[in-house]
């Protein structure tokens, strides 16, 4: 229930409190405190809006205990008052407290998050702790830096939030438009963390993919006019259409050449090519997230693999190299031209990479390489790179992947199938 409406929670406490940083401490000790009367007292009915009433209980404690009973302190009281008791019941809750108002809280909270007065990193990685609820450790790798990095931005941007009076609102007009590139990078590492998973047993976390979607569809509808909203939420719902057959019913991974594409949504399809096609109509081209998009779109229409239009998939990623340079997108490309030109001309490629910081010690690279090295026929070479990638690899479903394609190098030392890489391209923000 914690890992569901964790955002929701710290959303509806940001409106009441007006300090971020306090609607998360007090979420967390209203947790805490669930945690001990819950299996004394049972579980209630409305379990979010019992951790609401309790946040809301031990923010009242807290400016009490500054002596600050001032308008906050009025307005939490009031909107305690109206809430009823712990068990959430009162008339009008519905577990998240004022339910007309969910998903403009959590919006809100995002672009609170990325106020202009925090750097665009610290923008970024507070809004994924706060609203996607990963870790310092999964926020790294998303942004492939330190997670001490990482730990230092958060704390340095409550602290600033809480000096500026941030409002707890969504903004309009131009003050909207100055934070979208914040938000749209956001939920699009949201997804990435849910579509390709760094932690745990499962491959894909489908409550943070699906939180993801949700929001593009809300930004969608606040902001029509956008062509990178709407090619974001054209490449989420693309990329998502494939979940269905990219597991196995053991929870192992299957490759992009294995899966059965008659399991692919199709009606998430047609809402991804829909949301491209008005990205197109809405810009003066495609941008970032859009380009991305069109690659999805590719994959979406192609039958197998071997029936992808490559050629395009390769124009795509350079056009997207140009205007979002990333060493992800240069890696993506590698794997495009494998396709069209060979393992030859791609392998020269990913070496050109193995300098960049950015890629080292992340699994992406030698994994690629491993691929390469498999299809030229370079059995060593490719077993010392997909055993770096499987030392490398954070995700428990992807490092059994990369450990399959180790053994069966080992065992055969034939060439094996290039895949796609298992995540999406991070974009230059």
């Amino acid at each position: 229930m914690w890992r569901t409406d964790a955002a929701r929670i710290v959303a509806t406490l940001a409106r009441s409190t007006g300090d971020l940083a306090l609607a998360e401490d007090v979420a967390q000790e209203a947790l805490a405190e669930a945690l001990v009367a819950w299996p004394r007292d049972g579980v209630p009915a409305r379990p979010a809006g019992w951790l609401i009433t309790a946040g809301r209980r031990r923010a009242v404690d807290a400016y009490r205990r500054r002596a600050a009973l001032d308008e906050r302190y009025a307005a939490i009281g009031r909107a305690l008052d109206a809430s009823g008791g712990l068990d959430g019941t009162a008339a009008g809750a519905d577990g998240l407290a004022d339910p007309d108002r969910v998903d403009d809280d959590v919006l809100a909270l995002i672009f609170v998050a990325c106020h202009p007065v925090l750097s665009r990193e610290a923008q970024v990685a507070l809004t994924l702790r706060v609203v996607g609820g990963l870790t310092s450790d999964e926020i790294a790798r998303a942004l492939l830096v330190p997670t001490a990095t990482v730990q230092a931005r958060i704390t340095r941007a409550k602290r600033t939030l809480g000096a500026a009076r941030v409002p707890f609102a969504v903004p309009n007009g131009p003050e909207r438009r100055e934070r979208l590139g914040s938000v749209l990078a956001v939920l699009y590492l949201v997804f990435t963390e849910g579509s390709s998973a760094t932690s745990g047993d499962d491959l894909i976390r489908h409550d943070l993919a699906r939180e993801a979607v949700r929001l593009a569809r809300v930004l969608a509808r606040l902001q029509p006019d956008e062509p990178e909203v709407l090619g974001l939420l054209a490449l989420l719902e693309l990329t998502a259409a494939r979940f269905p057959a990219r597991t196995a019913p053991d929870g192992s991974a299957v490759l992009l050449e294995d899966q059965d594409r008659r399991r692919w949504d199709r009606a998430a399809i047609r809402r991804g090519r829909a949301a491209l096609a008005a990205a197109g109509r809405v810009g003066r081209g495609l941008g970032p997230y859009g380009l991305q998009a069109a690659v999805a779109e590719q994959h979406a229409l192609a039958k197998s693999v071997a029936a992808t239009d490559w050629d395009r998939v390769v124009l795509l990623y350079e056009a997207l190299a140009r205007i979002a340079p990333s060493p992800v997108v240069d890696l993506n490309h590698a794997v495009a031209v494998a396709h069209t030109r060979g393992p030859g001309t791609a392998l020269a490629l990913v070496d050109a990479l193995a300098t960049d910081k950015a890629l080292a010690g992340t699994h992406l690279l030698p994994a690629v390489r491993g691929e390469l090295l498999t299809r030229l026929g370079r059995a060593d070479e490719a077993r010392d790179a997909l055993a770096t990638a499987v030392a490398r690899c954070p995700g428990a479903r992807d490092r059994e992947t990369l450990a399959r394609k180790l053994a069966a190098l080992g065992k055969s030392g034939k060439p094996g199938k290039p895949d796609e890489p298992s995540r999406p391209s991070k974009p230059s923000g």
